[in-house]
């Protein structure tokens, strides 16, 4: 059976780390032969032994013949690289552009026993040293661009969202990654979409948002306040709703998005009718941009999640279907007042549910005109009480139904 090599490797970031004491891991994807991936961790100091040793095994390829020959790539000392990345105007190569090129040399260099040997997975890339309790460590990403090589500078740190896995999820395709109850993942991109791409061990794949939860509580605090104004989107593939809060539409309609939530389904507003749909198939109005670039399915939402175990005591609370209608016509009858409403300029104008709320003891307010320590002589304007029917409208659930009880009980008696 022929020895598998390196067909590619890739420079994820760096870790910082702080046991047994602060120090410095890079990340590296390794791509075997054999189809496998392998995330390895090695230091600075390690990569420089083995270009040196490299080197040495190879003296016609690295110049020390003749130095027109040399095709190993260069890789500055560690110390000079770490000066480097402070002044950040390093012009030569760095580890991203030379992993690139160590791997395009020519076969007895890229597949030899000694290049082999130093990017297999060792025992502490699986099992990485236990943390330290009072510090996190830190990773630093690398871009795509600077991954291929196109730059040279490693980017500012990113600490990783920890998140917890609450069900079972089995991968569909080559891109996902199967995760159980339970596992601890940490986000790398959080896609509008839904889906998420995570790392877990040496585990690397999208997963959809729904399946994860924050170890510190319910991630509804994460998702956007809703925007009743309402944000114009135009659908880019049709959807027929399968859920009672869903609603359906054809390519080319123009909705409003008025909360858009982490998971991958947004709440939009089709004239008196609103529901949840998928965000992969929006796109802004006036711009020809896709949520969904990867072609992927819409991710599954967290109601039809079977066996979910959250480790918190609060469950995730949304908003019903009924809440955003009755708030997007609350918003546009505030909408067309104030549009119909003059500049108040006299005393007795008509004051806002605001000033209302802060002057329900009808305190009276101080005059600008007047000395700060003057009172207003007048009394306070006080608002008309609303209709029956208009509290009962702008009331909450728990309320009318309070209210209906109370109705009953009192006809009963009577």
């Amino acid at each position: 059976m022929e020895d598998i090599y390196v067909r590619h490797l890739e420079l994820l970031g760096y870790e910082k780390r702080f046991f047994p004491s602060q120090h410095y891991v890079y990340m590296l994807m390794v791509k075997w032969s054999d189809l496998s991936e392998k995330l390895i961790y090695r230091t600075y100091p390690e990569i420089h032994t083995f270009h040196k040793s490299l080197k040495d095994m190879f003296p016609i390829e690295s110049g020390q013949i003749e130095k027109r020959d040399r095709i190993i790539p260069s890789l500055p000392a560690p110390r000079w690289l770490w000066e480097s990345e402070k002044s950040r105007e390093t012009t030569k190569s760095t580890l991203a552009e030379y992993c690139q090129k160590v791997i395009s040399l020519p076969p007895h260099i890229s597949r030899c026993k000694h290049l082999s040997n130093f990017f297999k997975v060792r025992p502490e890339d699986e099992n990485p040293p236990a943390p330290n309790t009072l510090k996190r460590a830190e990773t630093f990403l690398v871009s795509r661009d600077q991954a291929r090589g196109v730059a040279s500078e490693i980017s500012a740190p990113i600490i990783l969202d920890t998140y917890r896995v609450i069900a079972d999820f089995e991968k569909s395709t080559k891109y996902e990654i199967t995760l159980h109850t339970g596992d601890l993942v940490e986000i790398v991109e959080k896609n509008e979409n839904g889906w998420w791409f995570c790392q877990c061990e040496s585990k690397r794949g999208w997963i959809p948002a729904s399946y994860l939860e924050p170890l510190d509580g319910p991630d509804e605090a994460e998702d956007a306040e809703p925007n009743y104004e309402g944000d114009e989107h135009i659908t880019i593939q049709a959807y027929k709703a399968e859920q009672d809060d869903e609603i359906s539409l054809e390519v080319g309609e123009t909705v409003e998005v008025i909360h858009k939530l982490l998971d991958g389904w947004w709440v939009v507003r089709k004239g008196d009718e609103t529901g949840y749909f998928p965000s992969m198939f929006l796109s802004k109005a006036g711009k020809r941009e896709r949520l969904n670039p990867g072609g992927q399915r819409p991710p599954p939402r967290r109601s039809t999640i079977r066996n979910a175990k959250s480790i918190h005591n609060k469950s995730r609370q949304r908003l019903s279907q009924d809440t955003y209608r009755r708030n997007s016509r609350r918003y546009f009858q505030q909408k067309g007042s104030r549009l119909s409403e003059p500049q108040r300029n006299s005393k007795n104008a008509a004051k806002s549910p605001l000033k209302e709320r802060k002057n329900q003891d009808n305190i009276p307010e101080m005059s600008g005109s007047s000395s700060e320590s003057e009172l207003k002589k007048e009394a306070p304007v006080i608002p008309p009480r609303p209709s029956p029917e208009l509290i009962l409208e702008r009331c909450t659930d728990n309320t009318r139904k309070k209210v209906s009880i109370h109705k009953s009980q009192s006809s009963s008696s009577s």
